[in-house]
Order: C-alpha cells, then sequence, then structure tokens
C-alpha cells in the first residue's frame, strides 16, 4: 500500500516550490508586512493564471477538478513561502464552504469566478477572543439581512464576498444558526483593519447594519456546515504549517553548519544537533498526521474530523516550535528585523489561531475519540 503522493503530485509540488522560490521571496513577505496593501497582487495575479485557485474546483464550475490532494501538495509550498495572498480564506474557507452548502445555482455563479481569481472569498466565524460557539454568536440573519460584527476575519479588507455564521431563529444553540453568503461591496457593510502579530496576512472587523445576503445551507444547520468547513480547512491549513516548519528546519540547519564558534561549525554542539533533531521529529510527526488528514479529506472518510483535529493539532505545535528554536539556533542575530526568522514565527502564531485555538482543536479530538471507542 502506498501511503505517498504521486509521481505526477510530486512533480506538481516540485513546480509549485519552483514558482514560489522565484516569485515569493522574503522581499515580497516583507513588502506586504510593511505597508497597507491587503496582499500581493502581482503574485495573486500569477497564481490564479496557473489555476490553482481552481485547483479542487469540479471542472464543471471552472475549475481544474484535480482534486484534494494537489491541493495539498500546493498548500505545502505555500506555507514554505509566506505567500502573502489570500488563498486560504479563498480556495480553502469559502470556496469550502460553497462547495458544502451551497445550491446549484450559487455553484454555478460563484464557484467559477473564484476558480478564475475574479472574486476574494472569506468565512466570518469569530466574534472577538474567545473561542466561537453557538452560544458567542451575536450577530443575526433574518428577513434577508445581516446585521452584528464579525472580528478577526481573515483577509476582510481585501474579500468580495464572506460566508458568515449568523442567528437566523430564537432557537437557542446549534439549531438557531446558519450560514450567510454576503456581497462585502454592498450597503451596510463597514470594515477596518485589526492589528495582528502577522501583518502579512491581513485580517479585519466587518460589521454588517442591514446588509443584504443570501442563506447558504439549510436554515438552522450553520454550526454543523461551519464545522465541516472547518474541518477541511484545518487538514489543507496543517499543511501549509509543515511547509512552514520545513523552512525553518532548514534555515536552523544551514545557519547551524555555516556558523563558527571557538574554531568549529556550532551544528557540531551536542546542543544544536538535539535542537535541530528535535524540530525534526515534530516535523515529521506533524506530516505523517497531515497524510491522513489529506487521505481523509480526499475521500471522504468518516474519520475527518479526527484526523483533520490530529493534523491541525501537530502541525501547530511543530511550525510554532521550529519556528521559535529557528530562532534560538541564530542566537542574536536570530531576534533582529534584518534576518527572516521573525516571519515565520509570525506567520506560526497567526496560523496557529487561523481556524480556533489548539485547546479547541484538543477538546474536538477528545470529543471524538471518545465517541469512537464508546461505539
Amino acid at each position: 500500500m502506498n501511503f505517498d503522493f504521486s509521481d505526477d503530485q510530486k512533480m506538481l509540488k516540485d513546480q509549485a516550490r519552483k514558482f514560489l522560490s522565484e516569485k515569493c521571496t522574503a522581499k515580497n513577505v516583507r513588502a506586504v508586512l510593511e505597508s497597507d496593501a491587503p496582499f500581493d497582487k502581482s503574485l495573486w495575479n500569477q497564481i490564479v493564471e496557473m489555476g490553482w485557485t481552481g485547483t479542487a474546483i469540479p471542472e464543471n464550475y471552472g475549475g481544474l477538478g484535480l482534486g484534494y490532494l494537489e491541493l495539498c501538495v500546493i498548500a505545502e509550498e505555500m506555507g514554505r513561502a509566506l505567500a502573502p495572498v489570500p488563498f486560504a480564506s479563498t480556495v480553502y474557507l469559502a470556496a469550502e464552504a460553497i462547495l458544502l452548502a451551497g445550491s446549484e445555482e450559487q455553484k454555478k455563479k460563484y464557484l467559477p469566478k473564484i476558480a478564475s481569481g475574479e472574486l476574494i472569498g472569506t468565512f466570518a466565524i469569530a466574534e472577538g477572543p474567545q473561542p466561537p460557539s453557538p452560544k458567542t454568536v451575536k450577530a443575526s440573519f433574518k428577513s434577508g439581512k445581516l446585521d452584528g460584527v464579525k472580528s478577526p476575519v481573515p483577509d476582510g479588507e481585501a474579500a468580495d464576498i464572506a460566508i458568515v455564521l449568523a442567528r437566523s431563529s430564537d432557537a437557542g444553540g446549534e439549531r438557531g444558526l446558519s450560514l450567510a453568503l454576503v456581497d462585502l461591496k454592498g450597503a451596510g457593510v463597514e470594515r477596518r483593519g485589526v492589528k495582528t502579530l502577522d501583518p502579512s496576512r491581513k485580517q479585519a472587523e466587518i460589521t454588517f447594519k442591514g446588509a443584504s445576503a443570501e442563506a447558504l445551507g439549510p436554515a438552522g444547520e450553520g454550526w454543523d456546515l461551519a464545522r465541516r468547513v472547518l474541518d477541511r480547512a484545518a487538514v489543507l491549513m496543517a499543511f501549509e504549517q509543515v511547509g512552514g516548519a520545513d523552512a525553518c528546519l532548514a534555515m536552523a540547519k544551514d545557519y547551524a553548519m555555516n556558523r563558527y564558534a571557538f574554531g568549529r561549525t556550532i551544528a557540531s554542539f551536542q546542543a544544536i544537533k538535539h535542537k535541530l533533531a528535535d524540530m525534526y521529529v515534530l516535523n515529521e510527526l506533524a506530516r505523517s498526521n497531515a497524510f491522513f488528514g489529506a487521505w481523509a479529506l480526499s475521500t471522504g472518510a468518516p474519520d475527518l474530523p479526527e484526523a483533520a483535529a490530529g493534523a491541525r493539532i501537530s502541525a501547530t505545535d511543530a511550525f510554532h516550535n521550529a519556528a521559535k528554536e529557528n530562532i534560538q539556533t541564530h542566537g542574536g542575530m536570530g531576534f533582529t528585523w534584518e534576518l527572516d526568522c521573525h516571519l515565520y514565527y509570525r506567520r506560526a502564531k497567526q496560523l496557529g489561531l487561523a481556524l480556533g485555538a489548539p485547546r479547541t482543536w484538543k477538546d474536538r479530538l477528545v470529543s471524538h475519540l471518545e465517541k469512537k471507542n464508546a461505539a
């Protein structure tokens, strides 16, 4: 049994790495981080031209129809390059929400525009720093009108459309929640930037005041749909985190092999060897969990919630550890603005919270395992 990617998928990965190494350097990342630009538009346009935004979108909706495994290998290289573009919010979240819950009419209307780069999308679920839950959702969606505040919203300033989790009825708990699709350029929508640790991936606060919106999926099933979207996105984002963690390990190893102290490379010191070895072990553990998630996602396996949670937790730990230890390996230089170590540390912290805090995913994993063992 082959648990690895196919030769064609590996070729796609190599092509993606070559392209991003040439077109998405640290200079590109810093340009977005140090400015008010919402993302690197030139890089985004080139990514769209290569068809990556339509990788997992079926051909009858304007996509390439390749599948989730191909999207996973692209995601890993996006993470390795720290690409400052709204790829995750548009492809992992908005497109997946429409594929999962949209009507045939909505799929034909929005998915071709996402695949062609005409639309940038996002997924608005959070309402403040607390973990999203049925009890914390205050935004309302009734009679086709959306009211409330969502924050932080990934790429909220750049997005054209948003999938919003809102309360659609007075029913308590999950049954009162629905998903709504809203045009962010329409009336009744106000946006402002939110400061975060990683300005290369902008966040926003979006206020809805009677904004026109359309239902996405059945009424009262918003919470279940949102969790299913997050499971899909967790697997894809895990590959981004694995790519970033691998880049940190490579940076740390290269520096250790070329930095001399007391007449020898610091890579020869036991403390550095152990540090690099620990990074490698966590990275490989994360990759294994991400592979399990990729299998579950690509096959529609019932194990997807469990696999997604495992991939999310493992990849978050690996990327944070690798980014931190990369800085430590570089010593005093690692903390400076001039080196690129902090770019990965920023991204590691940002991605670690992007789909909910690690504690939330650990609780979900335990819950899934308890149900599985009780069956």
